[in-house]
């Protein structure tokens, strides 16, 4: 598989800057909005936004179901800042009636880094990735609380948890779409190529 189909899912948030990354990381890209555009992509791209609008969004267009039990099946996924909280078995704090589609045995607190006006960005050193450490966009960013063992920690940013694997499923806190730097979009679609 030498130019694998990624989708992202395109409900809300920085759907174009995903696709972007994936395509100069050697992907055949595209958006993803029903059950039937889910079955033709080899993995998938789970973007930041807002992670109860999210969970209801999914419902509402019929891709919860589709979208967990992909993920149950190895399908690999890549999860970025609301799409991370996505991936958790467990938020600390969720909102009424949210539902994470699970795939990483972790717990996560939303808007742990605090509000909106409270964003930065920071180097971040990141286990798997060569060339240095990547920069990251923390936006209203989730860090990890906790891991089970099967979670291999790739990245910490001031004592906390904020990038992790799992088999095929990848997540980080914050936004490296946003940066110029697709070595992790790099990462991801290499681990899509492995998975095929």
């Amino acid at each position: 598989m030498t130019s694998p189909v990624i989708g992202v899912l395109a409900l809300q948030g920085d759907v174009r800057e995903h696709l972007t990354a994936l395509a100069v990381a050697d992907a055949v890209a595209r958006p993803v909005r029903r059950p039937e555009e889910l079955a033709e992509v080899d993995g998938l791209v789970l973007p930041g936004g807002e992670s109860t609008t999210i969970s209801k969004l999914a419902n509402l267009f019929g891709m919860a179901g589709p979208l967990r039990e992909r993920i149950a099946a190895g399908m690999p996924v890549y999860g970025t800042c609301a799409g991370m909280i996505m991936l958790a078995e467990k938020i600390l704090d969720p909102r009424s009636g949210q539902e994470t589609f699970g795939g990483i045995d972790m717990i996560v607190r939303r808007n742990a880094f605090g509000r909106q006006n409270e964003s930065f960005e920071a180097a971040v050193e990141f286990g798997g990735v060569e060339g240095g450490p990547v920069e990251g966009v923390f936006i209203r960013a989730p860090w990890v609380e906790s891991v089970s063992a099967r979670v291999e920690v790739l990245a910490e940013h001031g004592g906390h948890i904020v990038a992790v694997r799992q088999g095929n499923a990848l997540a980080t806190s914050f936004h490296p779409e946003l940066t110029g730097d697709h070595r992790v979009h790099g990462l991801f679609t290499d681990m899509v190529r492995a998975a095929g």
